[in-house]
């Protein structure tokens, strides 16, 4: 029988009582349908999980744990993924697939193409989802550890910050390169640069070949934004991973 697994920012403890979000309350009772009694997988992003059960039903749910598992199926590849926002249920689906694909960070990036412009409070506000896709993606493909998702920044300030104590590759998608990603030399830590849906203009792809980021290619046809991440994330896993 599945058990439902429940992200919660509370750390946790053994035969600790504690009370869910209104969001996690309402996911149990109103999608889950679950009583008191219940099973259920807790966990606060920073390794291992708890089995619990539901102890009181209410606007906020009280569960107990009552177990720990030193359970982690996290990549032995960490993979930094810096991603040129993409419009509308398009960034979302690429957050989930990466995160399902074992990604350890994610950088959103403004491009001089972005078809989406956000700040201030509008921007606020899709952060807070994107952590909510996120934390989403982690409950449902068994992760404990939450990847860390990084204020999002333009893209030529954060290639100013990204080689700041650098000591691993940084690739570049480009349909332009010579080299294929899969012909590349192992390395447990990469960080990936992906482009929007008009992809990264010339001047950008010098700025970040100037900043040390080595172009590569992922085969000979054009990829949309969301394709290209997931293909890559794919080859970087199945060649030096766990895929």
């Amino acid at each position: 029988m599945h058990i439902p697994r429940i992200y919660t920012a509370t750390p946790l403890s053994l035969q600790q009582n504690l009370s869910l979000s209104i969001q996690a309350s309402r996911h149990i009772t109103s999608v889950l349908r679950l009583k008191i009694g219940a099973h259920i997988i807790l966990f606060d992003g920073q390794g291992g999980q708890y089995r619990a059960h539901i102890v009181q039903l209410d606007k906020k749910i009280t569960v107990e744990t009552t177990g720990f598992e030193d359970h982690s199926c996290e990549s032995p590849l960490k993979i930094h993924l810096a991603q040129v926002i993409s419009k509308g249920e398009r960034m979302d689906y690429t957050l989930q697939k990466s995160v399902e694909l074992g990604v350890s960070s994610i950088q959103p990036l403004f491009s001089r193409r972005s078809v989406v412009k956000l700040k201030g409070s509008r921007l606020e506000k899709r952060q807070k989802h994107w952590q909510e896709v996120i934390i989403s993606a982690c409950e449902q493909c068994g992760r404990n550890h939450l990847p860390e998702l990084k204020p999002t920044l333009n893209l030529e300030q954060w290639l100013q910050q990204s080689q700041t104590g650098a000591t691993h590759p940084h690739l570049i998608l480009d349909p332009q390169a010579s080299e294929a990603l899969s012909q590349r030399e192992q390395y447990p830590e990469q960080t990936l640069l992906i482009g929007p849906e008009g992809g990264l203009s010339k001047e950008e792809i010098q700025l970040a070949q100037q900043h040390n980021f080595e172009g590569v290619c992922i085969g000979p046809r054009i990829l949309r934004t969301e394709t290209a991440a997931l293909v890559a994330l794919t080859v970087l896993q199945a060649h030096w991973g766990d895929l």
